[in-house]
């Protein structure tokens, strides 16, 4: 057994399903396979919740022609500089089969910012899969689509990605899977791309072109067909059609797993993208009902992945139930600690300081992952020192409430 099997079998061992069964594990003969690549360790991936929801989404799904995998970036892979490659003899597998991720139907990438692009190059070349559109044929090489936030401008991968779901993909993907599954079934006149470029939400490059100005940048973009859309808009849903992975971890590897409580900002910063989205929060009974799964589980580490949370009205509730929980777990000797996302200086309240206190340790997600002792962390972003910095990034936070704060 090699060390990427060996490894992926530890993996397994270790995770188990948060909300609801465990996924099935059959699958009918002509159901798609599709791939999510992080490019992230394996403990990081599963904070992922992005391509998570969507994973857990197609797998309790039953009404769909099609199952989810996941392949990270395994301690055991070889590094060599930017590049990665397997042990000699191994192929890129997935956690959940041995069969090579480059046999999927259909391949996602999520790209959570823009520093982050050259990583869709890294995981296809790790996985055999031509990185541009045209070297891949229909049939032989896998679908490959992109998310998140940092395909915000989706024609920087415009050659390397077939598809490109833009905003949140609860009802898109599923769509693809079942459009691309149809296609196959009965190979219909339209063109495969031409389908999907009509499900709302779903943004097909090579079917648009683009229209450069004059000194940089781009003056429009226009389709090259009558058959395609003229313009593709993000998909923003309804809560009600958000799938509840949208706001909780749904796979747990035992050492932590953390909630979402809400999504967007009230605000409306230039430089931040966190207001994007409409603002929409988790309802507080599907919160406090994980928050006692995780009891059940005996998960020590909830993180609190919201950096809008002191913007969600049951913050507090929210916090005096993991205060339970830690409180239930000391009594037994067990240590539970939390992690906290970040906070607008100019929303943290006494109250608020209050009621995170209490909690024991906690900390800042981004610097307690890599820290072994608990700290409460204020970061106070530079560009206050000078007010020029604070008109051109739009700030809706003068220097005087942070001041007050």
């Amino acid at each position: 057994m090699s060390l990427l099997d060996q490894e992926i079998d530890a993996i397994r061992g270790r995770e188990t399903t948060v909300l609801g069964d465990p996924y099935p594990t059959t699958h009918g003969a002509d159901d798609l396979r599709m791939v999510f690549l992080f490019p992230y360790g394996h403990g990081y991936s599963l904070m992922c919740n992005g391509p998570m929801a969507l994973y857990d989404l197609i797998n309790r799904d039953t009404t769909l022609p099609a199952y989810a995998e996941r392949a990270v970036q395994y301690d055991s892979l070889i590094r060599d500089g930017n590049r990665l490659r397997t042990p000699v003899g191994t192929p890129y597998r997935t956690i959940e089969s041995a069969a090579p991720v480059r046999d999927a139907d259909v391949v996602g990438v999520s790209v959570t910012n823009a520093g982050d692009l050259h990583s869709v190059f890294r995981l296809l070349d790790l996985a055999g899969i031509p990185r541009r559109t045209p070297d891949r044929v229909p049939g032989l090489h896998p679908l490959v689509i992109g998310g998140q936030g940092g395909l915000a401008n989706p024609e920087v991968l415009a050659d390397y990605l077939d598809v490109v779901a833009l905003g949140e993909a609860e009802k898109s993907l599923p769509q693809l899977l079942r459009t691309v599954h149809a296609h196959r079934q009965t190979n219909p006149e339209t063109p495969l791309l031409v389908q999907l470029a009509r499900i709302p939400g779903l943004y097909v490059p090579s079917l648009y072109t683009c229209d450069l100005a004059d000194g940089g940048g781009v003056s429009a973009v226009r389709p090259t067909s009558l058959t395609v859309p003229d313009r593709v808009s993000a998909q923003w849903l309804e809560l009600a059609d958000l799938h509840d992975a949208h706001f909780a971890y749904p796979v747990t590897d035992g050492t932590a797993a953390g909630i979402i409580p809400l999504v967007g900002c009230r605000h409306t910063c230039s430089f931040c993208t966190l207001g994007v989205p409409p603002f929409r929060q988790a309802p507080l009974e599907k919160m406090l009902a994980y928050i006692d799964r995780l009891e059940e589980l005996s998960v020590p580490l909830i993180i609190i992945s919201a950096p809008t949370f002191t913007q969600y009205r049951h913050r507090a509730q929210i916090l005096e139930r993991i205060r339970a929980y830690r409180d239930r777990a000391a009594a037994r000797g067990v240590k539970v600690s939390t992690i906290i996302g970040s906070v607008r200086a100019d929303e943290m309240t006494a109250d608020y300081l209050r009621d995170v206190n209490e909690l024991g340790d906690f900390g800042h997600l981004f610097t307690e992952l890599s820290l072994t002792q608990a700290r409460g962390i204020v970061t106070i972003a530079p560009e206050f020192a000078a007010a020029d910095l604070v008109a051109l990034y739009g700030k809706t936070m003068p220097p005087e409430r942070v001041d007050q704060a």
